[in-house]
C-alpha cells in the first residue's frame, strides 16, 4: 500500500486511527498498530510478510541470547549469527542475480538466470533489526522481553516501507509508554500532508516533465531534466519522511528527522550532513566507526571511507551506476578532507552551495541511469556532446513549467520551516494572533488535502522512487 493513495487516505489510515483510539490501554493500542502495519505490508507484499516475520524473529531471539550471554564470546556469537542470517537474507535477494550476471561475464561460464522478487522495504527492516542486536551487544539498550513490541518495531507502517531508519533504542520507550495529545496529532497531520503535497503535486510533476527533456537528446533539455530529477528525487524521498514522521506523531512515536534542505548545502561534507540522515548516521555508527573512522593511519582513514561510501552505494541497488555513484561521493569527500580542506572557507557562500549542487546534480545522474551505455551518452550531451544544444520543444516546455520550478526551489529553501516557526510563535500569544495561527494551520492543511485528492483521483499509480531499495 502506497500512502499516496486514496485507499490510504480514506479508508485504511481513518479506520487505523478510530481503532486506535478506541482503546486506552497501551497494550491494546499497540495490538491495533501491530495488526494494521501487517495488514499494510500484506496489501502490497503478501508473499514475502513470511521473511519478514522471521527476519524480526531471527534478530528478537539473537537480541534476548546477547542480552543473557556470560561472557563476550557467547554474545559475539549470537551477533554474528543475527548479522549473517540479516545481511544473508538481504544479499540472497537483492544481490544474487546481480553476482550471478557479473560472474557469467568470465568465458565459458553460463549460470541459469536468478530471478526473485525483491521484497519491497527489505533494505530498511534490516537494517533496523540490525541496529537493535548491535545496539543490544554494545550495551546502548535494553533487551526487549516481548517479541510482539519488537515485531511492531520492525514493521511499524509509518516507517516501514522507505524509512527513515529507526533505531531501536530511539524508540524503545514509545513502543511500551508513549502519551498521545492533540497538539501531536495535529502537528502530525500537517506534517504528513506537507510530504502528501510535496510527493502529488510536485514530484511527480517533475517526473512527468523530466523524461521529455530527458527524450529531446540536447544538452539544455538534458540539464534541465537533470534539474528535474534532482527536484524529483529530493520531493519524493523527503515528502515519504515527512508522511513517516507525522503518521508517527499521530500514533505517539517521535521519529528523528531524515532531511535538512540538503540543496543549502555549502560542501559535499554538508550534504550528507543534511540528506538522508539516518542512512548516514547508520553507516557511521555501524561500518565506519568500527573499522576506526579518521582515528587511524591517512591511508586506513581513505580506505574507511572508500568502503563506507561503495556499501552505501551498493545497498541503494545490485547495479554497477549505484556503486559508482557511492565511490562517486567517497571521492568528493576525500578530496574536501585531504586536498581542498580549508581552502573552501575562503571560497563565498553563494559559490559553495552553486559548486555543491551542481556535484549533486552529477551525482544524481550516476544514480538515474542504471545502464551504463545510457550514462556514458547522457554525459556526454551534458557537456555539449550532443546532436544539437536546444530544440524549440525544449525552450516551451521550459516556459510553461517556470513556476513549477520556482515552486521546487522555494521548497527546497528553509522558507517553510521559518513560516512554521512564526506560527508556533502566533500559538504561544493568546487572543487573535493564536486564533490567526490556528485558522492558518487549518486552511493550509484543507487546501492540501483538497489539491492532494484531486491528484490521487487523476493521476495513475505512481510509487515513491525509494520503494526500489
Amino acid at each position: 500500500m502506497v500512502f499516496s493513495t486514496l485507499p490510504f487516505v480514506y479508508f485504511f489510515l481513518p479506520i487505523c486511527l478510530i481503532l486506535y483510539y478506541a482503546f486506552k490501554k497501551q497494550v491494546a493500542r499497540n495490538i491495533v498498530l501491530l495488526a494494521m502495519s501487517l495488514l499494510f505490508y500484506a496489501w502490497g507484499e503478501p508473499t514475502w510478510i513470511i521473511l519478514m516475520v522471521a527476519t524480526a524473529f531471527v534478530n528478537y531471539i539473537c537480541g534476548k541470547k546477547i542480552g543473557s550471554a556470560r561472557n563476550k564470546t557467547d554474545k559475539k556469537f549470537w551477533l554474528v549469527a543475527s548479522v549473517a542470517v540479516s545481511l544473508g537474507s538481504l544479499a540472497v535477494f537483492k544481490y544474487t542475480g546481480f553476482l550471478i550476471d557479473n560472474v557469467n561475464l568470465i568465458p565459458f561460464v553460463n549460470i541459469p538466470a536468478w530471478k526473485l522478487t525483491l521484497p519491497i522495504g527489505i533494505s530498511f527492516y534490516t537494517f533496523q533489526s540490525l541496529s537493535y542486536t548491535v545496539d543490544v551487544y554494545r550495551g546502548n539498550t535494553a533487551v526487549q522481553k516481548s517479541y510482539w513490541n519488537f515485531l511492531l518495531y520492525v514493521c511499524l507502517f509509518p516507517q516501514l516501507i522507505a524509512g527513515p531508519i529507526v533505531r531501536y533504542a530511539d524508540v524503545a520507550e514509545e513502543i511500551e509508554n508513549r502519551r498521545s495529545s492533540l497538539q501531536d496529532f495535529t502537528k502530525g497531520a500537517t506534517r504528513f500532508l506537507t510530504g502528501l503535497g510535496k510527493k502529488l503535486l510536485l514530484a511527480d510533476r517533475c517526473a512527468e516533465y523530466m523524461v521529455e527533456y530527458f527524450e529531446s537528446g540536447s544538452t539544455v533539455g538534458s540539464w534541465i531534466g537533470l534539474l528535474m530529477f534532482t527536484f524529483q528525487i529530493y520531493l519524493d524521498f523527503s515528502g515519504y519522511s515527512d508522511m513517516a514522521i507525522g503518521l508517527g506523531r499521530m500514533f505517539g512515536f517521535h521519529f528523528k528527522e531524515n532531511f535538512n534542505y540538503p540543496y543549502m548545502c555549502t560542501s559535499i561534507t554538508d550534504f550528507w550532513r543534511r540528506w538522508h540522515i539516518s542512512l548516514s548516521s547508520f553507516f557511521r555508527d555501524y561500518v565506519y566507526i568500527p573499522l576506526g573512522g579518521n582515528r587511524c593511519s591517512r591511508g586506513k582513514h581513505i580506505r574507511n571511507i572508500l568502503i563506507v561510501w561503495g556499501l552505501t552505494g551498493f545497498w541503494h541497488g545490485a547495479n554497477w551506476n549505484f556503486i559508482f555513484w557511492g565511490l562517486y561521493f567517497g571521492g568528493l569527500l576525500l578530496i574536501e578532507k585531504f586536498v581542498v580542506g580549508e581552502k573552501m572557507d575562503r571560497v563565498p557562500t553563494w559559490a559553495r552551495r552553486i559548486i555543491s549542487l551542481l556535484l549533486v546534480m552529477f551525482g544524481w545522474a550516476l544514480f538515474y541511469f542504471e545502464d551504463l551505455g545510457q550514462l556514458g551518452v547522457f554525459i556526454g550531451q551534458l557537456f555539449g556532446f550532443a546532436e544539437r544544444f536546444a530544440t524549440a520543444d525544449v525552450w516551451r516546455l521550459l516556459g510553461n513549467n517556470l513556476l513549477l520550478i520556482a515552486v521546487c526551489v522555494l521548497v527546497c529553501m528553509p522558507i517553510g520551516q521559518k513560516l512554521l516557526a512564526v506560527n508556533v510563535n502566533m500559538r504561544r500569544k493568546r487572543g487573535l494572533p493564536m486564533h490567526l495561527a490556528a485558522a492558518g494551520t487549518l486552511t493550509y492543511d484543507t487546501v492540501l488535502l483538497v489539491l492532494s485528492t484531486v491528484m490521487m483521483v487523476s493521476s495513475t499509480y505512481s510509487p515513491f522512487l525509494y520503494f526500489r531499495f
